[in-house]
């Protein structure tokens, strides 16, 4: 499988997954999954931005990326999965994506969160996506840089 790391961070790509990630990593394409984001052309620009010099960029709606997963489209390379939301990943588990861990990076904080670290805030749907996630046996952690120590997400869920 060509799934070498799957991270929700809701700034998608930036220094963190353009630099630290993709080269910690080794990345060749990063995967934005969002059916909004595939549709937003200025957004999309933005994203071929801030994507690295030599890492190929998809960004792709959910079923779409799924199938072309499933299809070994991207067998040859080595893949990082970014999403804003945790929903996107549960329906990529769901349409048989295999996805082993999840890196819950930055979800950014609004008047509906609550914080879970200084980081990553959440809303009562996404806690229970997460529980659905975990409960599909995909390990949660996060971790927000590579030097960072990973920590169970699921333990930090339920303080």
């Amino acid at each position: 499988m060509s799934i070498i790391g799957v991270r929700i961070d809701g700034r998608l790509i930036h220094g963190q997954v353009a630099n630290l990630w993709t080269t910690k990593l080794n990345i060749s394409r990063i995967m934005v999954i969002d059916d909004e984001v595939a549709q937003n052309d200025i957004e999309k620009s933005g994203l071929k931005l801030a994507t690295p010099a030599g890492v190929k960029l998809s960004v792709l709606p959910i079923e779409k990326a799924a199938h072309n997963i499933l299809a070994g489209k991207y067998d040859s390379q080595r893949l990082l999965i970014v999403v804003r939301k945790p929903d996107r990943l549960l329906k990529l588990v769901e349409l048989g994506v295999p996805i082993e861990e999840i890196n819950v990076g930055n979800m950014s904080q609004s008047n509906e969160t609550r914080s879970i670290t200084k980081s990553i805030n959440v809303v009562d749907q996404d806690v229970d996506v997460f529980n659905e996630l975990n409960h599909k046996g995909v390990r949660l952690i996060a971790q927000m840089v590579p030097s960072d120590k990973a920590e169970d997400f699921m333990s930090l869920l339920a303080k």
